[in-house]
């Protein structure tokens, strides 16, 4: 990964679209954003998505902001704003079993390279939220709560929460005892008691120490991830 073009700068009263604004005016016009949801969950798929907005007011995507911080019926809207508005988009998803065969951060690096490959529009450019991602083919900047501050990456971590939670719902149908519909995978109390009424199901996660105390398996072993 590398910095933004010599002199390009953000000032922090930029807005979402600033960096992407920043960039430009730097004679660079295709900025993907990329994000993944569901790292954090210890049931169900990880899902990675990536977005390239165009420039102008047709980039300008009504009600978009960090996924985490919008209700469930404005992703939906801003889901729709965003395919209907982007020049190309993509989602990619991670099994649970490819999440406990790679370990959560390689099977998370591996998503937001997928996603960013599956672009029907080669980016010039790409945005990360929170680390670099290595072995995009293109220079990218990792921004600091990037979904926050930056649009195109809000954009990707809309399609992947909304794709996601979607999966989560359609799974809660099999297997009912245990409320993915509401948590969708992450821990709370009532997941955390079903889990220990009814043990894991198919789609928990093992690398997940709370899923492994659950299922009577050991929880002293290296690599473990713990649920956020």
């Amino acid at each position: 990964m590398s910095s933004l073009p010599r002199g390009a700068t953000v000032r922090r009263d930029a807005g979402l679209y600033g960096y992407e604004r920043a960039l430009r005016r730097h004679g660079v016009e295709v900025i993907a954003g990329v994000d993944e949801a569901g790292r954090g969950a210890c049931a169900g798929p990880l899902v990675a998505g990536a977005a390239i907005l165009p420039p102008g007011k047709a980039g300008i995507v009504p009600g978009l902001a960090d996924s985490k911080l919008l209700t469930e019926k404005a992703r939906e809207r801003a889901y729709a704003q965003i395919v209907r508005r982007a020049v190309a988009w993509s989602v990619v998803v991670v099994s649970h079993e490819d999440c406990d065969r790679l370990g959560m951060h390689v099977a998370n690096v591996e998503a937001l390279r997928r996603a960013v490959a599956k672009l029907s529009v080669p980016p010039e450019y790409v945005l990360t939220d929170g680390f670099p991602v290595d072995g995009l083919g293109v220079p990218g900047l990792a921004v600091w709560k990037g979904d926050r501050v930056a649009a195109c990456i809000a954009a990707a971590s809309v399609l992947a929460k909304v794709t996601r939670d979607r999966i989560m719902t359609e799974l809660d149908v099999e297997y009912p005892a245990y409320d993915f519909k509401t948590h969708k995978g992450y821990i709370t109390d009532v997941h955390s008691a079903a889990l220990a009424e009814h043990g894991p199901c198919p789609i928990h996660r093992r690398r997940f120490v709370n899923v492994r105390r659950a299922a009577g398996l050991a929880t002293d072993l290296a690599g473990l991830e713990s649920a956020g």
